[in-house]
């Protein structure tokens, strides 16, 4: 086998004029080709991706090249991705001719070649100026599968991951383009071609849009309103931001806000979480498990529990009993019921009570044995925020599943259509710092004074602020009271807002 340098020139291409010799052995094309060939074991070990490797090309970036002569090199077609070596990639010119290929192995390997996505790997930088480009099989084929074929596009909402593009949440509309299937993935090149220009805004159009005064937040790309109601450019829009209204401040400031609520105490009467969920939560227990010990969502409960409380056991938490390991089933949930009621009273907020609290109540709210219950002010708030426009996003210690149980089964109907997403306790403790750093880093804001937090509790409006968040603490009926002189601005009713 040739060593990488070694490799020889495609018969089909050669070398373009703006592409020396020296670039094309140069050590930038085997950072490139190392890079590449541990990209596919990692994603291979990791059970992201499997299969054959002619998925990811990248293109060798080198100062003193231009981007738009930067040759890309290609991961082969016909390897599988944990077998794939630095000297089985393909160099391609930025006009898509094949400058090198592998050299064929022997017997049993099977002969590396260049991927039949090339063409269209090759028209998506040549589109967008990429630098690298991940490519899954099938994909077209799926889609058109599930999709008349008459149609252009398909429209999904409900989709928690699609917070990975930023201003985007779980309730907001992700359109997908159509590429009908063809025979050869190489075929799909102007269908690729036409459906990206269609979709622009998913690349770089999102800056544009703000420049022309468009808020490229909403899934509408609506015009960026002002204050009072008037559209127009990003310039003119001045709202308060502790308000929790779109504030730009003359264009200095971003256009997109997120506020973020706790639960008890904030949107709901704290009697409401202590006098019916928790009592409800206590009083099933044992209930839940006996019909439900078998399934495995429960058996996964369990195992939560097991570990906290051997954890607890540890550290000499009181409350804690051993749950026996090999015992009989009615053994087994007692030591689990002693358990649970040990953490309920405790109050504990920990994530291995708070899955089980929420299976409990699913089963209560599918069985219209409870009704949630919010402030009077809270629907009108919610709707008026997303009107403007603004993510609202819930973070309490309650489970993401029994958040979504709440506010879509309240005293004012399903509530969650105004709703972002959901955070628990496994981005973190409501009382560390750490914890508002994570939901930052998720909301992909700019700076976190862009999200603003409100809740009843002085503990976590402290550490929140120390987090960089804008925060203002919620008196409610019913709520503990506030340190003198605590410095944080307080509400009574979000119709402030």
């Amino acid at each position: 086998m040739a060593a990488p340098s070694e490799a020889p020139l495609a018969n089909n291409g050669a070398a373009s004029s703006t592409t020396s010799q020296a670039y094309l052995e140069g050590n930038k094309v085997k950072e490139t080709k190392a890079l590449i060939s541990e990209l596919c074991r990692q994603f291979y070990q990791l059970g992201w991706v499997s299969g054959t490797g002619g998925s990811i090309s990248i293109k060798a970036h080198d100062d003193s090249i231009p981007k738009p002569h930067q040759l890309v090199v290609m991961s082969p077609s016909g390897v599988q991705k944990e077998r794939i070596m630095e000297e089985d990639m393909c160099i391609l010119s930025p006009d898509g001719c094949v400058l090198c290929e592998p050299l064929v192995k022997p017997w049993p390997h099977k002969p590396p070649k260049c991927s039949d996505c090339a063409p269209v790997f090759m028209k998506a930088y040549e589109m967008r100026n990429a630098s690298a480009v991940i490519h899954s099989h099938g994909l077209e084929s799926c889609i058109v599968a599930m999709i008349n074929p008459s149609s252009k596009e398909f429209r999904i909402t409900h989709m928690e991951m699609i917070k990975g593009i930023q201003g985007h949440g779980y309730y907001d509309e992700l359109v997908v383009p159509i590429i009908e299937n063809t025979a050869h993935e190489r075929e799909l090149t102007e269908s690729f071609a036409e459906a990206a220009e269609c979709y622009h805004y998913l690349f770089d159009a999102a800056i544009k849009l703000h420049q022309l005064g468009l808020d490229c937040s909403t899934p509408s790309h609506g015009p960026i309103h002002s204050p009072n109601g008037v559209m127009g450019s990003h310039r003119n829009a001045e709202v308060s931001a502790k308000g929790g209204i779109l504030s730009l401040n003359n264009g200095i400031e971003p256009s997109r806000r997120c506020i973020v609520l706790d639960i008890e105490g904030t949107t709901t009467p704290i009697t409401f979480v202590t006098d019916v969920l928790f009592p409800y939560a206590r009083d099933s227990v044992g209930k839940h498990l006996e019909l439900t010990y078998d399934t495995a969502e429960t058996q996964d409960d369990i195992k939560l529990l097991r570990a906290q409380v051997e954890e607890d056991l540890e550290n000499g938490v009181v409350g804690a009993s051993p749950i026996p390991s090999d015992g009989e089933k009615e053994e087994v949930m007692a030591a689990l019921v002693a358990n649970v009621e040990a953490m309920i009273k405790a109050d504990r907020k920990i994530t291995a009570l708070k899955q089980l609290q929420g299976h409990i109540w699913q089963n209560g709210f599918q069985n219209n044995e409870l009704e949630a219950v919010v402030f009077d002010d809270v629907p009108e708030a919610l709707k008026k925020w997303h009107s403007l426009g603004i993510k609202i996003y819930i973070y309490s210690s309650s489970s993401r599943l029994a958040q979504r149980l709440l506010f879509g089964n309240t005293n004012y109907g399903d509530l969650r259509k105004y709703l972002c997403g959901f955070f628990d306790t496994s981005v973190g403790n409501k009382k560390e710092r750490k914890s508002y750093i994570e939901i930052t880093e998720c909301l992909g804001v700019n700076s976190p004074a862009e999200i603003l937090f409100v809740t009843d509790v002085y503990q976590e409006a402290t550490a929140a602020k120390a987090a960089g968040l804008e925060v203002i603490i919620a008196v409610r009926p019913g709520n503990g009271p506030l340190p003198d002189n605590h410095g944080f601005r307080t509400i009574k009713s979000f119709k402030i807002f």
